[in-house]
């Protein structure tokens, strides 16, 4: 259970990570022009790239605090606040007809469910 969690975790954050990446330093106007990115037409230039920075540190936040043994308590915390962002991204992709990402977003949901309830859990840090 415990290297799946991982793997989970590893998945989860090279997602996030190269998410976050294109947000903070791809120029939006390029960025609104990706399959499934019509969101960013109607949000501030500001708000995608400090997104993309949220993204950043979730990244971070699902392996760095385990892997350092410095507050692991923070891995299933990210875990939940990837759970809500990918709520919010459902709903935002819904609102703008992209149903195929929709699939998307609830498996990166589901991984992070999963590591919520397994680090929060039978395989927590703390225990």
């Amino acid at each position: 259970m415990n290297l799946a969690l991982w793997i989970a975790a590893g998945l989860l954050a090279f997602v996030a990570l190269f998410g976050g990446i294109a947000k903070t330093f791809i120029p939006v106007e390029k960025l609104a022009k990706q399959p499934g990115a019509k969101w960013v037409e109607n949000s501030s230039a500001w708000f995608v790239k400090t997104l993309g920075v949220l993204q950043i540190l979730a990244a971070a936040g699902l392996i760095l605090p385990a892997l350092l043994n410095i507050a692991p308590i923070m891995v299933p915390v990210t875990a939940v606040c990837w759970i809500l962002l990918m709520i919010c991204a459902m709903i935002t992709h819904l609102r703008h007809g992209e149903y195929k990402h929709i699939m998307l977003n609830l498996i990166y949901f589901t991984l992070a469910a999963f590591i919520a309830w397994g680090r929060f859990g039978p395989e927590s840090f703390t225990g």
